[in-house]
């Protein structure tokens, strides 16, 4: 009996199971790598489309830089999805203040439908996106890449817009069309969203940095004193301050709802300055001018205009408009004048008695005049008194330079006021008395005994105000000088006599803080026009007055010096007056 066949049975039996097993993990194998090996494809595609749009990315935030231009960067963009995306179509429509900008880029060949088409779909996405009607608008329009047949009858099978958004607003479309239906993804149209995104969102940074900084530059301009104008290439206004405006009396108010042009510059300044002419200069042949003085109204002016260039990093330069300057000189002209009219004065001043000086020392020479005589000793006493006139002069002056550079000092010391004002009376009697002027102290009895002051400047003040006031009061008329305390929170002694005083100073003008010692010299003068009170304290200004002496002129300074000593001590100087009845200076120092 032979086993050979139960034996290869039991073999082939066996292995049938193994066979399987092997069969199903050989399948199982298989499948797994094929599985495997589409991951890996897909996780490959994903790398590569993730690495290319970083790359884009990168490519468009170096590219894109610092511009602003909405269809610069969409430019960009459009000619960057090419090597990512298959398309038949690209383009764009965006909104300008004017028109509607539309440009498609052919891929491959289409016809016309298919071109008009797509300008629909964009033009509509747009309208309501914004939600405003554009039919209104001019349509420019660009078509480029390849040919246009109009044989070809494929219509849009697939079509996505994507909104072009900067600073919260849209201003445009971006859509991607394919002849092929259900072609694109969602993943074609996220990475598109993260181009167009990552774009309008430097452009956005970009336009708040421009509009804070474009805030800051207008704020300067609007503050500026000086008239600014400035004009583009075709002379329309970019800006014109309200300094400007003013000059060329351009209300607001008036021309409500009216905007300004160049025509309102050149009818309000006529014939005295060509700015239409000037501004043409400066656009076309890039020429800078500065006038010379021109009138306009009240006031004179030097007019700048200047060409406006911006030179890129290229090289060459961009012509950006034209600005004119209204540089205010009124101010320097009658400083100018009146600095004129001071330097005449002092010329005046110091030649009178020099001239006198001169002639009384040439009929000393001449021995005409015997030296023992009374007429002779007349002559020294004027040669002495024009020599103290010029003296004081100069000294007036010296003191007006130490003031006006800082080093105007005080030697304040224990000083009784009331002895003071008694030795500048006393000094001034004889002279009040030949005027026919009475000349009295009102002393209060809240006076201090001693007091912390420099009594030498403090009379050089009381000699500028008696003088002033001898000299502008008529005879018959008084000059009294008050000295009290006064206390900010008393005001005025209860016993202080201000009835024979027809111009004394109130609680409101003695504008002081703490308890001061107050010195008032009042007269019955002809009082101070209100319009000249502004300028009796400022350097080369004098209240125009015709004293009662017209012997007796001065030379403003005495006023400036007093006020400068005054704020030295840490008070207050001022004045009160009307007109045809008296005036009263009067000075503070703090106690």
């Amino acid at each position: 009996m032979s086993t050979a066949p139960s034996l290869s049975a039991a073999v082939f039996l066996f292995l049938i199971p193994v066979l399987l097993i092997l069969v199903v993990f050989i399948f199982y194998f298989y499948s797994s790598l094929k599985k495997r090996e589409k991951e890996i494809i897909k996780e490959r595609e994903e790398s590569t489309r993730h690495l290319y749009e970083l790359a884009i990315l990168k490519e468009l935030g170096e590219r894109t830089g610092y511009s602003l231009n909405v269809e610069e960067i969409l430019q960009i963009i459009t000619g960057s999805l090419r090597q990512f995306i298959d398309y038949t179509a690209v383009g764009y429509v965006v909104i300008t203040p004017e028109k509607l900008k539309i440009n498609t880029h052919i891929e491959k060949p289409v016809s016309n439908l298919f071109i008009k088409e797509m300008k629909d779909r964009m033009v509509a996405s747009l309208s309501a996106l914004t939600n405003k009607s554009l039919d209104t608008f001019v349509l420019d329009e660009i078509v480029s890449g390849a040919i246009v047949v109009d044989e070809i009858k494929q219509s849009i099978g697939s079509l996505f817009n994507i909104p072009i958004v900067i600073g919260g607003k849209v201003v445009g479309v971006l859509s991607v069309a394919h002849i092929d239906p259900g072609l694109y993804k969602e993943a074609d149209m996220t990475i598109l969203y993260k181009i167009t995104g990552q774009a309008s969102e430097a452009v956005t940074r970009l336009e708040d940095v421009v509009k804070m900084e474009k805030g800051k530059l207008n704020a300067m301009v609007e503050s500026m004193e000086d008239g600014v104008l400035m004009v583009d290439p075709e002379y329309r206004i970019v800006v014109a301050n309200p300094a400007v405006k003013k000059i060329i009396k351009f209300s607001l108010s008036a021309d409500e709802g009216k905007d300004i042009n160049i025509f309102d510059f050149v009818d309000s300044l006529g014939g005295k300055f060509d700015i239409h002419g000037r501004l043409e200069e400066a656009l076309v042949n890039k020429h800078s001018f500065v006038s010379d003085r021109i009138n306009i109204g009240d006031s004179f002016f030097n007019i700048g205009v200047y060409p406006v260039l911006h030179s890129p990093t290229k090289g060459g330069s961009q012509m950006l408009g034209a600005v004119a300057v209204w540089n205010d000189i009124t101010r320097d002209i009658e400083l100018e004048r009146v600095r004129e009219e001071f330097t005449g004065m002092i010329v005046h001043e110091l030649r009178s008695p020099l001239d006198g000086i001169k002639k009384i020392i040439e009929l000393a020479v001449s021995g005409s005049v015997d030296k023992n005589s009374d007429q002779f000793r007349e002559y020294l006493n004027m040669v002495h008194q024009s020599s103290s006139s010029m003296l004081e002069l100069v000294n007036d002056i010296l003191d007006l330079s130490k003031l006006q550079s800082g080093k105007f000092e005080v030697n304040k010391e224990e000083a009784n006021i009331k002895e003071v004002v008694a030795n500048r009376i006393s000094f001034y009697k004889i002279s009040a008395d030949t005027r026919g002027v009475a000349l009295v102290a009102n002393l209060n009895h809240n006076l201090p005994e001693l007091s912390l002051f420099d009594p030498q400047a403090i009379k050089q003040i009381l000699n500028n105000f008696l003088s002033n006031a001898l000299k502008f009061t008529k005879n018959s008329g008084s000059v009294v000088v008050s000295a009290f305390v006064y206390d900010p929170l008393e005001f005025f002694p209860k016993d202080l006599d201000k009835s024979k005083i027809p111009v004394f100073p109130e609680t409101t003008d003695i504008n002081v803080k703490t308890a001061s010692l107050c010195v008032v010299v009042s007269d019955t003068g002809l009082g101070i026009p209100e319009d000249s009170m502004k300028d009796l304290f400022h350097t080369f200004k004098q209240a125009r007055l015709n004293p009662v002496d017209k012997e007796s002129k001065g030379t403003g300074l005495g006023l400036v010096i007093a006020k400068g000593i005054v704020e030295a001590h840490g008070g207050e100087i001022g004045v009160v007056s009307k007109e045809g009845m008296g005036t009263s200076f009067f000075f503070t120092i703090p106690l």
